[in-house]
């Protein structure tokens, strides 16, 4: 189903029918403040499952990483944060940024990295941080398969590309081409390993 969602002052009505889909083990596909991106409630391993199904990765080298709706959220999902390193992200986030982070044991076994790292967003956009809100987890972040990047600006070609494999498809306007920014936080010497659409500034 093609949900048409306001980006600025998203629908509780909707929010709440997005996250009873997602606590339910659904699989949606929705707009960040960088492009259109595939996701599900990171504590449904079957649907991670499937998403990497519709992506042909392995779930154990898809380095997959997921949004939160804040700092305080991010914080039960990484190893201790130290100041300079909260810092650094409160003044980035929410922004078009992935940081790599190390996993702490709340992180599915299924989205850790072998070196025990998670890659974590909290984008600049009203939609995903209601869903972040409205479910209480993280949802995964993922880019949708392919190299269609110009058809994946358009939610409505996205529906029609999608609509046999996901639950919903949230139309929240024309959506960015640029990913996010990726930075390696996980020693003391922070490396951007993905320039994307944002300017990393220590």
């Amino acid at each position: 189903m093609l949900l048409h969602i306001h980006p600025d002052n998203p629908q509780p009505r909707l929010i709440k029918q997005l996250a009873e889909c997602l606590l339910d083990g659904g699989i949606i596909i929705y707009p960040t403040d960088t492009i259109y991106g595939i996701g599900c409630s990171i504590g449904q391993p079957k649907a991670i499952e499937k998403i990497c199904a519709i992506k042909n990765v392995d779930p154990a080298k898809a380095q997959l990483s997921f949004i939160c709706k804040d700092l305080s959220h991010l914080s039960d999902y990484t190893k201790s944060i130290d100041t300079p390193l909260y810092r650094m992200l409160k003044s980035h986030l929410p922004g078009p940024f992935t940081f790599i982070l190390p996993a702490s044991k709340q992180v599915p076994k299924i989205l850790q990295s072998k070196k025990s790292t998670i890659g974590l967003r909290v984008p600049n956009s009203n939609i995903c941080l209601a869903l972040g809100e409205a479910t209480g987890f993280p949802i995964l972040s993922a880019s949708l398969p392919g190299d269609m990047v110009e058809d994946y600006t358009d939610p409505d070609i996205i529906f029609e590309n999608f609509k046999n494999k996901v639950d919903f498809v949230i139309d929240g306007g024309i959506g960015g081409m640029v990913p996010s920014t990726v930075v390696d936080c996980t020693s003391d010497d922070w490396v951007v390993t993905r320039q994307g659409l944002g300017i990393f500034e220590q």
